[in-house]
């Protein structure tokens, strides 16, 4: 690991103004996968700007439909959230299935979506839901966040602040965990909202992503028989030691319908 200045602010302001500040100032939201990559050299930072000392960046909030959850709110909390448990349960449980309990329990939604690791959960929850990332100068939707594999829309020293959900009238993710990791091979968010149905893939892009076709279809009958003999191109998923991209495809198929019959109950 190289030298760094190790800082921990207790307010935004404050955060915002070290960033600045620093030469090339690195955020430390949970860590889980920013410190393993310092410890190898794999990346450096002059100084660490360590989050969780700011109380205004966690918590949940439930008004007029949208469900709010502050960046630095562990997985585990947003899993035993009543207010998320009774709004969208379907994020609950995503959340309650994210790695193991050291991860849920360190972890933080906004340390998630800002690493957008490809294999990520929150990000289909994200892009299901038609979430809107707020930062500390704006405010992005979910389907312009995520812009590439461990890339995202965010400006340097642009801090996510927030994440607000709009509830949906029935929502669901499954997926297809590697089982050492549980990361996603593939996973799958399926919601409807007021907008109709938006279905949203991990693992098996270099990104999040939306199954359009699977949408239209799910659109015309919300049901596991109408996405039953949709065959998803395998071009341009990932392929790896864990899963070609073929099985990626099947699989994207497979967590679909099991996903809307759970949120068909």
């Amino acid at each position: 690991m190289y030298s760094f200045d190790y800082k921990r602010p207790s307010s935004l302001d404050e955060a915002t103004q070290m960033l600045r500040n620093s030469d090339d100032g690195h955020v430390l939201a949970g860590g889980h996968t920013l410190l393993p990559t310092l410890k190898q050299r794999l990346a450096s930072a002059s100084d660490l700007v360590d989050l969780a000392g700011i109380e205004e960046l966690k918590g949940i909030s439930s008004a007029d439909g949208v469900v709010t959850i502050g960046a630095m709110t562990t997985h585990s909390e947003v899993a035993a959230s009543s207010e998320v448990q009774n709004a969208i349960p379907a994020l609950a449980d995503l959340a309650g299935g994210i790695g193991d309990p050291q991860v849920r329990n360190k972890g933080t939604i906004g340390g998630s979506i800002s690493n957008n690791d490809p294999a990520a959960d929150y990000p289909a929850a994200l892009v299901g839901l038609n979430a809107t990332v707020n930062t500390t100068s704006r405010s992005i939707s979910a389907d312009n966040f995520f812009t590439g594999m461990f890339e995202t829309a965010l400006g340097d020293g642009e801090i996510v602040t927030s994440v607000s959900f709009p509830v949906p009238h029935s929502a669901a993710y499954c997926k297809f965990p590697n089982p050492a990791s549980r990361y996603a091979i593939v996973g799958v968010f399926v919601a409807r909202g007021s907008d109709g149905v938006r279905v949203a893939v991990t693992g098996a892009g270099a990104s999040v992503f939306r199954a359009r076709e699977i949408e239209a279809v799910l659109n015309q009958g919300f049901s596991a028989s109408s996405v039953a003999d949709i065959q998803v191109s395998d071009e341009g998923l990932n392929e790896d030691i864990h899963a070609s991209a073929e099985y990626r495809a099947h699989l994207i198929t497979v967590m679909t319908k099991r996903a809307v019959d759970k949120a068909n109950g």
